[in-house]
C-alpha cells in the first residue's frame, strides 16, 4: 500500500512537463530516494510501494519520464527524439527544479538503473548513492539470456511467439497469452498481478511510443534503438557506493548484472531469492530490510 503524497505536480523541461510525486519532506535531513522506472517506457506505478521507505525518514521522489504517464505524450516524434541523452537531460533538470541536486540517491528499476548509471558516471557532486534494481549493463548479453530463458517455455508456447513475430502480429490476444508465461516465470511471479503492476503495464500499451521505439513489443523481443546498447563503458567512472539488486528468477539474470560486479570500484550484491524482475513487491519485507541497510550505510 502506498503513502499519499505530501505533494506532486509537473516541472517544466524545455517545451515539455516532467510530472512528479514527492513523498515525505524533501528537507528533513536524509537524502531523497529519487526513483527511475523501468521501460523505457514505463511509468511510476509499479514503483509506489517503495513510499514504505517514508516510515524510517526516507523521502521518495517518483516521476514519469517524458512520453509516459502524466508527463508530456508525444507520439507522434521518431526514433531520433527518443534518446537516452534526453532522458539524462529530464533527470538533471528534475532534480535541479526540485531544488535536491546538491543532495540525493538514485534507485534505478530495469532500464532506470542503466540511465541511472549513466547519471551516476558523470560524478555530480549531489549524488550519494545508487541503486541498480534488476537491470542489465548491456542489451547485448540481455538478448542472449532472453533468448536463453525463452527456450525454457513450454514448446508451444514458443512457437506461438515465434510465428506472431515473424508475421509481425505481436499485437494480437494469442501472442499476449503466450508472452505472460514468460512474464509470469521472470518479470512478476505474483498472480494477479497486483494493482500497482497492472496499471503500469496497462500505461505503456496505452501509449506504447517510447517503449516500442526503443526497446521493442516486450521484454525478450527487443527490437528497438535500444537492442545494442550498453553502459559498460561508463561502470568504472561510478564513484559512489553501489547496490546491484536483482531476483533468483529475474530476467536480469546473474550474466546480466555481472559487469556491474565487475566494473563498478565500490560494489556490492544483494540476490532476493523469492523473487523476479520486482522484488520490491514479490518480497517486500526482504527488500525494505535491504533497502534500509543501504541506505542507512551511506549516512
Amino acid at each position: 500500500m502506498s503513502k499519499p503524497p505530501s505533494a506532486k505536480g509537473t516541472v517544466p523541461f524545455g517545451q515539455y512537463r516532467t510530472w512528479y510525486r514527492v513523498t515525505g519532506d524533501l528537507h528533513s535531513g536524509k537524502p531523497p530516494v529519487v526513483l527511475l522506472h523501468g521501460g523505457p517506457g514505463s511509468t511510476h506505478d509499479y514503483l509506489l510501494a517503495m513510499t514504505s521507505l517514508t516510515d524510517a525518514g526516507w523521502p521518495v521522489v517518483h516521476y514519469d519520464q517524458i512520453g509516459n504517464g502524466g508527463s508530456t505524450h508525444l507520439p507522434d516524434r521518431g526514433a531520433d527524439f527518443w534518446t537516452v541523452k534526453l532522458f539524462e537531460d529530464e533527470l538533471d533538470n528534475l532534480l535541479d527544479k526540485l531544488g535536491i541536486a546538491d543532495d540525493y540517491i538514485l534507485y534505478g528499476q530495469s532500464w532506470g538503473g542503466m540511465l541511472g548509471s549513466v547519471h551516476a558516471a558523470r560524478r555530480p557532486v549531489g549524488l550519494r548513492g545508487l541503486v541498480v534494481a534488476n537491470a542489465p549493463a548491456s542489451m547485448k548479453i540481455w538478448l542472449q539470456e532472453m533468448k536463453r530463458l525463452r527456450e525454457l517455455l513450454p514448446a508451444d508456447v514458443q512457437k506461438v511467439l515465434t510465428e506472431h513475430e515473424e508475421a509481425g502480429t505481436t499485437d494480437s490476444e494469442p501472442y499476449f497469452h503466450a508472452m505472460r508465461a514468460f512474464y509470469d516465470r521472470h518479470v512478476c511471479r505474483i498472480v494477479p498481478w497486483p494493482r500497482d503492476f497492472g496499471a503500469t503495464f496497462m500505461e505503456i500499451y496505452n501509449d506504447p511510443t517510447v517503449y516500442f521505439t526503443m526497446n521493442g513489443p516486450n521484454e525478450f523481443h527487443v527490437i528497438g534503438t535500444l537492442r545494442d546498447w550498453s553502459v559498460e563503458f561508463c561502470l568504472p567512472d561510478i564513484a559512489v557506493p553501489t547496490l546491484v539488486l536483482t531476483g533468483r528468477h529475474d530476467e536480469a539474470t546473474q550474466a546480466t548484472v555481472q559487469p556491474f560486479l565487475d566494473l563498478v570500484p565500490d560494489v556490492r550484491q544483494e540476490v532476493l531469492e523469492n523473487s523476479s524482475h520486482v522484488p520490491h513487491l514479490e518480497e517486500p519485507e526482504r527488500f525494505q530490510q535491504v533497502m534500509l541497510s543501504y541506505l542507512e550505510s551511506l549516512v
